[in-house]
């Protein structure tokens, strides 16, 4: 028994260490991984603005914003329809939604200038350069795909 606790108190220990300085909000109790949230909002943003941007007065003859949000829907539409087969259409939204704020956020760790903004503890990253963003997508997908087969 004494062997259990001792092995189940080693990976209690190894569950705290951190690597490198974080900065943290409390938001209602919970401590929350600023620096991950900072970067997603950011991402979103940027997402929900291009969007809007794009396609806020579409026209019967595309304009190019337009064209490119068609071309990225089409694509993502075509990319489900080969892996899924004839009954993508419910999984179109949800692939859609993270493949683009997958793209977005790798893309925004290449080129957005993270650096330049200074916090108390920490420094600003992609938000899927942190474990927990890949934990949460990978949780959503499982969901998504389990909570799927039990309505079929």
């Amino acid at each position: 028994m004494n062997g259990i606790s001792n092995a189940l108190n080693g990976l209690y220990d190894i569950s705290g260490v951190e690597v490198g300085q974080h900065f943290y909000w409390q938001i209602a109790g919970f401590q929350v991984h600023a620096q991950v949230l900072i970067t997603s909002w950011v991402v979103i943003a940027i997402l929900l603005g291009s969007a809007v941007i794009a396609v806020r007065n579409p026209q019967t003859i595309p304009t190019a914003g337009q064209n490119f949000f068609e071309y990225v829907i089409e694509f993502i539409r075509d990319v489900s329809k080969t892996q899924i087969g004839e009954e993508y259409g419910p999984w179109v939204p949800f692939i859609g939604t993270m493949f683009l704020f997958i793209f977005v956020s790798n893309w925004s760790g290449a080129l957005l200038p993270w650096k330049i903004i200074q916090l108390p503890h920490g420094k600003l990253a992609a938000p899927t350069n942190d474990i927990n963003t890949t934990v949460s997508l990978a949780l959503l997908t499982s969901v998504a795909y389990f909570s799927n087969s039990f309505t079929y």
